[in-house]
């Protein structure tokens, strides 16, 4: 097994100096054992926020997070993953935050927040994006006027089973549930469910068994366990926890959420609090139980991603401009500060390749 992991970091770029462009992507590599993170390379994309990977690992795309939103295509060449670009494609809406390949590989699936749309988009052989299949719009509002006077659509995953897409809508204090159909790269809106007013839905993990997921709350500060009918797309909240503690004059937004590789535990990212925090799954994933909380390495901790073996976790820091490395005690859930702190502007997203 190599002891090596190739990272892909996207960030932000608003307020880059124009004398001094940097990338908006930057191709890494991490080195488990000496705890060190090389930069490989990179591609310059404004607003770079989201990433996402083709199953056969060697495309990369990328949100294009803008009042008008692009995505945009990347073959990724050679040993130092030099990103080489197949062109862009608008997502029919504004500030696309998400990105999903689907089940298949046939399809890109877009949130944009800004809209409170999803778009499709179908790939070619070479992974090259085609015209937008097919957008859909999401309905509703919550009670947080300033935040949810509109749908927002925030992330879209797929079922375990591969049979029906999620997406997360923060504005309408929604779930929608869709099914693709991958010859015509249409959805189908088999079910929206209204999730507690003023949550604030951002994005979800399921449990391996498809039954349950669990689901951090933007705006209530929450993680919820829901329970999830894969015959109906119909979704109950069963419990929620505190995601972590409000700051003094302050609020906690959960940002991040993911699941150990063995599916004993839940961490989820705290903008505020500037903290991580671990959940133990019980009751074959119907229930969630607090095991500890430990600091960021940072500020505005915006996503965290597990390595594939669950050993070491990266919080994406944006307002320190850093990604920080922790490890992970598998046993326990504890992390531990490596010390190392990869130096990102606005760093918004990590992804393992």
């Amino acid at each position: 097994m190599t002891d090596r992991l190739r990272l892909f970091i996207g960030r932000y770029t608003e307020g880059d100096a124009a004398s001094r462009p940097t990338p908006g992507i930057t191709v890494a590599e991490f080195d488990q054992d000496s705890l060190t993170i090389e930069p490989l390379g990179g591609a310059h994309l404004a607003e770079a926020s989201f990433l996402a990977l083709a199953p056969s690992g060697d495309v990369l795309y990328a949100a294009r997070e803008q009042d008008e939103g692009h995505v945009a295509a990347f073959a990724v060449a050679g040993e130092r993953g030099e990103l080489i670009p197949l062109g862009s494609q608008p997502t029919g809406g504004g500030l696309p935050c998400h990105l999903l390949v689907a089940p298949g590989g046939r399809h890109l699936i877009t949130a944009n927040y800004g809209s409170g749309s999803v778009a499709v988009h179908p790939l070619e052989a070479d992974g090259r994006l085609g015209e937008p299949s097919h957008v859909v719009e999401h309905t509703g509002s919550g009670p947080e006027t300033d935040r949810q006077a509109e749908p927002h659509a925030h992330m879209v995953t797929p079922t375990p089973a591969g049979d029906a897409l999620l997406s997360t809508d923060l504005g309408a204090d929604s779930v929608f549930v869709y099914s693709l159909d991958r010859e015509t790269g249409r959805l189908t809106l088999l079910a929206q469910n209204r999730m507690r007013p003023g949550s604030g839905p951002r994005h979800l993990v399921f449990h391996p068994s498809g039954e349950y997921f669990y689901l951090a709350n933007e705006l209530s500060n929450t993680v919820t366990v829901c329970s999830y009918d894969s015959k109906t797309g119909e979704i109950k909240e069963l419990e929620a926890h505190p995601a972590g503690p409000h700051p003094e004059d302050a609020r906690n937004y959960p940002g991040g959420i993911v699941l150990s590789p063995d599916a004993r535990f839940v961490y989820v990212s705290n903008r505020g609090d500037e903290s991580i925090s671990a959940f133990a799954v019980g009751d074959d994933g119907a229930q969630l139980q607090p095991v500890g909380r430990w600091p960021c390495g940072g500020s505005w901790p915006r996503h965290i991603t597990l390595s594939p073996d669950g050993r070491f976790l990266f919080s994406a820091n944006q307002r320190s401009y850093n990604v920080a490395v922790f490890r992970v005690d598998p046993e326990t859930a504890q992390l531990s500060a490596t010390g190392l702190s990869f130096p990102v502007s606005q760093a918004a997203h990590v992804l393992i390749g």
